[in-house]
């Protein structure tokens, strides 16, 4: 599966574009604030509907424009797909595969994977559990469906479940039947989804410390670590133990919503003791780990968007992840960056095909080195 047209009216930065792709390294060079980083977005639009980096879709419309609208054109399985995504002011959103509309987004996901590398992957690092909860659960619903619907369906007994608590702390009362009901659906979707992020853990980790040791040379000792309540005893029981306190709080404090993963390096948090090497190090390595896995699981290779990947890591690394892209592993690849000369550098030795774009004030235009 690779995209092989990509075209954007009045996205971001955008008038118009039309770009016609490399099945195999396309790289996008220019300063910043060009508009590299909206090309890998605009990409990750046509395969999650929505942007990797503003979800609120009417602010990706150009300043002063109605209406965006992002077009590829797909080769899967020997066949050319055409994906479009138009949102226009004041309207729904829609996605289309070959003209026809989808009725629900979440039938389109996983149908053109991609993985994104991107220097906002610190946040996984340096912000709270929800965004490694949602890094988790964005991986696994790309192939099990029925996982993205228990999702939704524990966030809306939650939010039942939670406005029920809230009901109870400002009435100063506690109904025992009612929360009963809820604490039912929660215990049955809780468990089914703490049951699907262990399994994933245990085929992700060792995937992930294989590429964090061939992009460091086996040069740091690091660890994930997957913390749960419902690793510690029976989720029935901890929710009714915690009753008398959620009423109160007004809250639900037990649950699959307060899991985390913990990240280490020699036994110590990454987030205070790691490098920027070591922690960008860290963070590639959890997307090869997440472009893999998927790869195995759906048959296909996902197209991987690698935003500003050589700023901060030392040469040694740049050319051991370098040597993992061009072996053929990992199909389409997307590579932004502002150093026309590292580019022409990290792919001297490289035999590929590669298409280079320079990107200027909203303009893209193909060069050669």
């Amino acid at each position: 599966m690779h995209l092989k047209l990509l075209s954007l009216v009045n996205f971001k930065n955008y008038t118009e574009a039309g770009l016609t792709l490399s099945p195999e390294i396309n790289v996008f060079v220019g300063n910043n604030g060009q508009g590299k980083t909206n090309l890998l977005d605009a990409i990750y639009y046509l395969s999650f509907c929505k942007s990797f980096l503003n979800p609120i879709d009417r602010q990706n419309i150009k300043i002063d424009e109605k209406f965006f609208l992002l077009s590829g054109e797909y080769f899967k399985e020997e066949k050319k797909i055409n994906i479009t995504v138009s949102v226009q002011q004041g309207q729904k959103k829609k996605v289309k595969r070959n003209k026809k509309e989808y009725e629900k987004l979440a039938e389109h996901i996983g149908q053109f994977p991609a993985v994104m590398i991107s220097p906002y992957d610190t946040n996984l690092i340096i912000e709270g559990s929800e965004t490694r909860r949602k890094f988790i659960d964005s991986i696994i619903s790309q192939y099990d469906p029925l996982y993205l619907d228990m999702l939704i369906r524990y966030n809306k007994v939650l939010q039942q479940r939670n406005a029920l608590l809230k009901q109870f702390q400002e009435l100063r009362i506690f109904d025992q039947e009612n929360i009963e009901v809820w604490d039912a659906q929660l215990i049955d979707l809780g468990l089914k989804i703490f049951k699907k992020r262990s399994e994933f853990l245990l085929d992700f980790i060792p995937i992930f410390q294989k590429y964090f040791d061939l992009i460091s040379d086996k040069a740091e000792l690091i660890s994930i670590s997957y913390e749960s309540q419902l690793s510690d005893g029976n989720f029935a029981q901890q929710l009714e133990d915690a009753r008398r306190k959620d009423s109160y709080a007004g809250h639900t404090s037990v649950g699959i919503h307060k899991d985390d993963l913990i990240f280490q390096i020699h036994e110590h948090p990454i987030k205070k003791y790691g490098s920027q090497g070591q922690q960008k190090s860290f963070l590639i390595a959890l997307k090869l780990a997440q472009f893999e896995l998927i790869s195995k699981l759906l048959d296909m290779k996902p197209i991987l968007l690698l935003d500003d990947i050589f700023d901060k890591l030392d040469h040694l690394r740049v050319e051991h992840l370098m040597k993992l892209v061009s072996d053929h592993a990992f199909g389409q690849v997307f590579i932004t960056d502002t150093d026309i000369d590292r580019i022409e550098k990290v792919f001297k030795s490289i035999d590929i095909e590669k298409f280079v774009f320079k990107v200027e004030g909203g303009t893209v235009e193909r060069i050669t080195l």
